[in-house]
């Protein structure tokens, strides 16, 4: 019993040699403390990264909040800049241009009043024609000979009437001497009766002669009048731009329904008549003013400026394309201005009066 206690007590007891060396070996191994020591310093580098991080975010949230809120603090009010009133709308005072197309006027397709073959063509594109010229002829067989029927009635009207104007100039005198004898109770009361009836017929029936022959006379006129449209004539002076049909051809005033007969010879065109017709947008139309000054230029001759001037603007609008027509005459007429060329107009008066009104403001 005593011997275990002993052990014991020995076993509590500490070994000096063994503790006085202990650090001696320890600073004589290094690599016991690395091995020792490295866990715990990866443990203790992670807190301290962990610890640093949470403290860079709470800082940089924190002085966010300080930077928006000095930021706020320090801004100056806003100063109040007012716009500048804006200036009322006005609409453009330059050169006012438009385009359009030169016409004429007096544009005719010469046709027959008749229907007929035609016979004599007289005319050729870009011809000069004169007012009434023939320039074409139509088959007129049958209508000379209506009208030579016509003619041959009016004189046998003519004849009938002159045969019971003579009879009753006949009738006439035998009355008179009649109605003498029957005063002087020489003849009867009959013969003085039949004599006055007689006189009376002749008149009746010459009265009905006079009125055939003023039909004859008129048929014969109208007869004549066709026979005359058997001649196809130009009504005004100008140039012939087309020619529609060929000899060997029927002419009608109606077209039939196969689409074999024609309604015209030739179309003409009075060089005098020609103008320009220009659509101005409406919006602009209050600068057009009768008589105004204009330059117009041809697409053809774009190096030619022709003068003309505004004749009137058509009371009326176009709907679809907003624009209101303007005629317009040439100062200056010329064989190379054409029908149909397109051309272009710059308003000289509405442009001077743009100018004034911004010079005025």
């Amino acid at each position: 019993m005593s011997d275990d206690k002993a052990r014991m007590l020995r076993s509590l007891a500490i070994d000096r040699q063994e503790t006085e060396a202990s650090p001696a070996a320890s600073r004589a191994s290094p690599n016991t403390w690395r091995k020792l020591l490295a866990p715990g310093a990866g443990a203790l580098a992670l807190l301290i990264a962990g610890l640093w991080f949470t403290l860079a975010q709470l800082g940089g949230g924190g002085h966010a909040e300080q930077r928006t809120t000095v930021s706020t603090e320090a801004r100056p009010p806003a100063a109040t800049v007012q716009a500048p009133a804006a200036a009322p709308q006005t609409r453009p005072q330059g050169a006012l241009s438009a385009s359009g197309y030169v016409v004429a006027r007096r544009k005719a397709t010469i046709a027959a009043e008749v229907t007929g073959k035609v016979v004599e063509l007289f005319v050729e594109e870009g011809m000069v024609v004169e007012a009434h010229q023939v320039v074409a002829r139509l088959d007129s067989v049958l209508a000379e000979t209506d009208l030579s029927l016509a003619q041959s009635k009016a004189a046998a009207a003519e004849a009938a009437t002159v045969a019971i104007a003579a009879d009753l100039k006949d009738a006439e005198r035998i009355f008179g001497r009649v109605q003498s004898l029957s005063q002087k109770n020489i003849a009867s009361e009959a013969d003085l009766t039949k004599a006055e009836a007689k006189v009376g017929v002749l008149r009746a029936q010459l009265g009905q002669a006079q009125a055939n022959l003023q039909t004859a006379r008129l048929d014969a006129q109208r007869t004549a009048a066709v026979l005359d449209k058997h001649k196809i004539r130009a009504p005004f002076g100008g140039v012939v731009i087309e020619r529609n049909a060929q000899p060997g051809e029927v002419i009608s005033p109606i077209s039939a329904g196969g689409g074999f007969t024609r309604t015209g010879i030739c179309t003409i065109v009075d060089m005098e008549s020609i103008e320009i017709e220009v659509d101005v947008n409406e919006a602009f139309i209050g600068r057009v003013r009768t008589g105004g000054a204009i330059a117009a230029v041809l697409d053809a001759y774009p190096d030619w400026t022709i003068p003309a001037a505004v004749i009137a603007v058509v009371p009326t609008a176009n709907r679809e394309k907003a624009t209101v027509k303007v005629r317009i005459a040439l100062k200056q007429k010329d064989p190379r201005i054409l029908p149909d060329m397109a051309v272009k107009v710059r308003f000289l008066e509405a442009a001077a009066t743009g100018a004034t009104t911004s010079s005025a403001n």
